[in-house]
């Protein structure tokens, strides 16, 4: 169903022999444990995949870090010193990869320190596959895009694959794909996940090559995930992307169809005026941006802000509306979601609200009224004070406040420095904003709506 392949291959020629050469794999079958798919173990992970190693795997699921030194000295008493330590920093990652993966998912893949750092959090990825299904879908219900007769499906390629999470969640949707990544051991990973999580799904393809030289010959849509960080952390500039950021759009024309994951604080000048941009949060913190490209289904200049929680998913498309204008504070402070800060649609929630800003550079909103929105989160004000910290410590001492929940915006103040000079004590809760009101420094207190 799935493959390694060690050269750049057409992404719309059949997974066989003639698509390149296999990954050496050990002869011995893996056993069908949980975590293990069938078939031959790659040679990288064989370890982790043989009996053994699947039986360690088992065992460390829930161990706890704190005592990791002990565990691994019982041990490797019964085991080779090696496999235990590959066990143990397996067992670490999949406990981490628990927030993006969730449990069911996280404790059957493999994963690499970069991997996991990197890799998108499920709900994002199947969000993005599920848009990406309606954009090579027809409207109309008809047949799709297949440039392969022998594949029914239409097919994804994922450049820059990683450890195959985005790749999962396209399959899930049913889509074919041809995931492309350069590091051998990425590879290895992304094909054991898909072959564990992704048995009987559409055509999969995991091809070893560098992106850049990859033949998109016969591709139906791309999917381009740059590397965003180097060997002195985050890169901003997106030309320093790997690949660059105008590679990947160039790609992306070519083949007519596809969405490029970039960093959300990409300025706005630098979004193509032939892709939408699509800013992405879950639960109120933002992941990442989209840009997205078909000629004739997505609109060019377009931006959305789209939310995601455990619950629902709601979108804000932008309207072109000039900024809120800036009025005094009234009883109720709204603050956006993140990704409609990125996405630049604060206007489109004040209007929701029938709000205006409380200082034309400060993402607050302000109104008179609660009304409820998907799109920012409400407090209620109970005061609005200069900014004098004497003032609102007496102020929260008298209200016997023992829990501050700090925000800022336009305040070089840290959070966990004021608190620690409030001095705080009492049975009450808090909200205080340090912020700006038309031009002003200034304090508001107050309390989430419903709290």
């Amino acid at each position: 169903m799935d493959r390694v392949t060690d050269r750049a291959s057409s992404p719309a020629t059949p997974a066989s022999a003639a698509e390149g050469t296999p990954a050496e794999a050990p002869a011995a079958e893996a056993p069908a444990a949980e975590g293990a798919p069938a078939g031959p173990a790659p040679a990288l992970l064989a370890p982790l995949l043989s009996a053994e190693g699947q039986a360690l795997l088992a065992e460390l699921r829930d161990h706890d870090p704190a005592g990791e030194l002990a565990v691994a000295t019982r041990l490797r008493r019964d085991h080779p010193a090696e496999l235990v330590s590959a066990a143990l920093a397996q067992a670490r990652l999949r406990q981490r990869a628990v927030a993006k993966f969730g449990a069911r998912d996280a404790y059957r893949m493999y994963f690499t320190p970069n991997g996991v750092e990197q890799a998108t959090r499920g709900a994002v990825a199947a969000h993005r596959a599920a848009r990406f299904r309606a954009l090579v879908t027809p409207a109309d219900g008809g047949t799709p895009r297949v440039t392969d007769p022998r594949v029914t499906a239409p097919r994804v390629t994922d450049l820059c694959c990683g450890i195959g999470g985005d790749a999962i969640e396209l399959a899930r949707a049913g889509l074919a794909v041809s995931a492309v990544d350069i590091d051998p051991l990425t590879c290895e990973i992304a094909r054991t996940n898909l072959r564990t999580l992704m048995p009987g799904g559409p055509p999969v393809t995991v091809t070893r090559a560098d992106v850049l030289e990859y033949d998109l010959t016969g591709a139906e849509a791309l999917f381009i995930d740059p590397a965003r960080r180097g060997g002195r952390g985050r890169i901003f500039n997106p030309e320093a992307y790997s690949p660059p950021l105008s590679w990947a759009v160039e790609a992306v024309r070519r083949v007519g169809t596809g969405a490029i994951k970039i960093a959300p604080g990409i300025p706005h000048e630098l979004v193509p005026d032939d892709f939408e941009a699509e800013w992405i949060s879950y639960g109120g913190d933002v992941k990442e941006a989209v840009l997205w490209h078909r000629p004739g289904a997505v609109v060019p200049g377009t931006r959305r802000a789209t939310l995601l929680s455990s619950g629902a998913t709601v979108t804000l498309t932008g309207r072109g509306l000039p900024d809120p204008p800036v009025r005094r504070t009234g009883r109720f402070l709204y603050e956006p979601d993140g990704a409609v800060i990125r996405a630049h649609l604060v206007a489109e929630v004040a209007e929701e609200l029938d709000g205006g800003l409380i200082d034309e550079t400060i993402a607050y909103i302000t109104a008179d009224e609660a009304r409820p929105t998907p799109y920012a989160t409400a407090y209620e004000i109970t005061d609005e004070l200069p900014f004098h910290l004497k003032r609102l410590k007496a102020l929260l001492r008298e209200r016997e406040v023992g829990v501050l929940t700090v925000k800022k915006r336009g305040s070089a103040v840290e959070p966990e420095e004021l608190r620690r000079r409030m001095k705080l004590k009492g049975p009450h809760a808090a909200t205080v904003f340090l912020t700006r009101a038309a031009g002003a420094p200034t304090m508001l207190i107050g309390r989430p709506v419903g709290a």
